[in-house]
């Protein structure tokens, strides 16, 4: 395994591996590697005969506000991971090189990501999609994989891989869940171990309503919204919604009378357990009958 710090260089490598018939598959993250990162690195493993793993805490897409700074590192235990997962390759820029004096180019999906998470993040998804297609260019990879955790996210970047014709494949990987459904992600370290018990609800109450939908036959999203509200407030006097919301998977629009609705559905929200952000989701398909 190698560790690649510049873009050019990468880029080579790319291209030789392209011309020997090799499958390129990347797997972008921000580093500080979990269980949920190491399925996406299986399932590249898998399907590709070379891996890239990128490491970049991406600034363009902190608000001013947000943990850009306290976001947790440590490159030399995902150096490990990677190294023990069969990783080919890391790339791991510096800010400066990903971002030089004077850059004013970003891409932007629109109307999608004015929608929760965009709502109240404004401009994360415009650096999301930017160092997206930025490592796209850069690694040239036939196949890039997600996670599901990041429902919208993902639909973004299928969004802009299809409008703007690029020759990647998206790959999206389930969520990796803890041994009690909250779902694995890099900032549950700011939890502590009570806390992350407590937040186990989360997953309990979108599981709940998908139930409402699938099992119980309830059409109005409206009333299954109560359901998942209701639920977390019963179980737990720390978790403060932000938004809840049932969507569609390709637009990511608020659905109302499900008797008019076939297709893939998105039950996902935003909360926080004290200062520490959680999203989640749960999905699935969904024929009125």
């Amino acid at each position: 395994m190698k560790v690649l710090k510049e873009i050019q260089a990468l880029q080579m490598i790319s291209d030789y591996h392209r011309a020997t018939f090799k499958t390129i598959g990347l797997v972008p993250t921000m580093g500080f590697l979990h269980e949920g990162h190491l399925a996406l690195l299986e399932k590249a493993k898998q399907e590709c005969d070379i891996v890239v793993v990128s490491i970049f805490v991406n600034p363009a897409q902190f608000l001013p506000h947000e943990d850009l700074d306290k976001y947790p590192r440590d490159f030399l235990r995902d150096y490990h991971l990677c190294n023990s997962s069969g990783v080919n390759y890391i790339f791991y820029p510096e800010p400066e090189l990903m971002y030089p004096k004077d850059y004013f180019t970003f891409v932007n999906v629109e109307d999608i990501t004015e929608r929760l998470e965009g709502q109240f993040r404004p401009g994360h998804f415009k650096g999301v999609s930017t160092i997206v297609n930025k490592l796209i260019n850069i690694v040239k990879p036939h196949k890039a994989y997600f996670g599901q955790k990041d429902a919208q996210q993902a639909v973004i970047i299928q969004k802009m891989v299809e409008d703007l014709n690029i020759d990647t494949e998206v790959i999206i990987c389930n969520t990796i869940r803890e041994e009690n459904g909250l779902a694995k992600s890099s900032r549950n370290v700011y939890l502590s171990e009570e806390e992350k018990q407590e937040a186990a609800v989360i997953f309990e109450a979108l599981t709940e309503g998908k139930k409402m939908i699938t099992d119980y036959k309830i059409t109005d999203t409206e009333s299954v919204k109560n359901v998942v509200s209701n639920y977390i407030n019963r179980k737990s006097d720390k978790i403060k919604l932000q938004y809840l919301s049932i969507t569609d998977n390709v637009k990511m629009k608020e659905l109302g009378n499900l008797k008019l609705y076939k297709g893939d559905i998105i039950i996902s929200l935003a909360a926080y357990m004290g200062n520490t952000r959680l999203i989640d989701n749960v999905s699935f398909n969904y024929k009125y009958q």
